[in-house]
């Protein structure tokens, strides 16, 4: 049978996680100025890049970080500073220079990994799929994995909505606040890093 209490739990988790409403404002600051038809190609490649970096990780994830001999504080860290990078272009406009919105493929970073496939989302993956004992555990996880993945394309897919409404006025105060978002979310990744890196010494 299916385990509905695994599903609805890891489901959630991952919806507070990786935050489809909250990733609306940043994934429209991270794509303005490019034709409808790119951004909706964007939306589907970000949720595929998050897809199969959630699913690698899901499967090989404690023997990839073993190998690296990397530990999820620093993960956290590293995904913490490469937000905040990201968040100043932002806050400073950087991202509206033609150079960056030609040249660089946001879906793949940062909107695929860290923001979507984050190492909030990564760990909480990787101790749900070890938890699940048995055939219906597991497919409860990796179905609420792919559900999560649907809303977020869905949220994506259907914001560019908000830009005919808002218009070029609108999508530089929506990359401002986006930048303002993104920083908070950056710097209290990298807190969250050093507070566990702190407990466990």
């Amino acid at each position: 049978m299916f385990d509905l209490a695994v599903f609805g739990s890891l489901f959630l988790t991952l919806f507070v996680i990786m935050d489809p409403p909250g990733i609306t404002p940043i994934f429209l600051a991270l794509t303005s100025g490019r034709p409808a038809r790119v951004q909706k190609r964007m939306a589907f490649q970000a949720v595929c890049v998050a897809g199969a970096v959630i699913t690698v990780f899901g499967l090989l994830g404690h023997q990839i970080l073993n190998y690296l001999h990397v530990s999820v504080p620093a993960l956290m860290i590293a995904g913490g500073l490469l937000l905040l990078l990201i968040a100043l272009d932002l806050l400073t406009g950087k991202t509206d220079e033609p150079k960056q919105t030609k040249d660089v493929n946001v879906a793949l970073v940062p909107l695929g990994m860290p923001l979507l496939a984050g190492p909030g989302a990564i760990v909480s993956v990787i101790l749900a799929v070890q938890k699940a004992d048995g055939v219906a555990p597991q497919v409860a996880v990796w179905t609420a994995i792919l559900a999560i993945h649907v809303v977020l394309w869905l949220v994506m897919r259907y914001s560019l909505l908000i830009i005919r409404v808002i218009k070029d006025g609108g999508v530089v105060l929506v990359t401002r606040l986006a930048g303002m978002m993104l920083s908070a979310i950056a710097v209290q990744q990298i807190i969250n890093g050093v507070t566990q890196v702190i407990q466990s010494s």
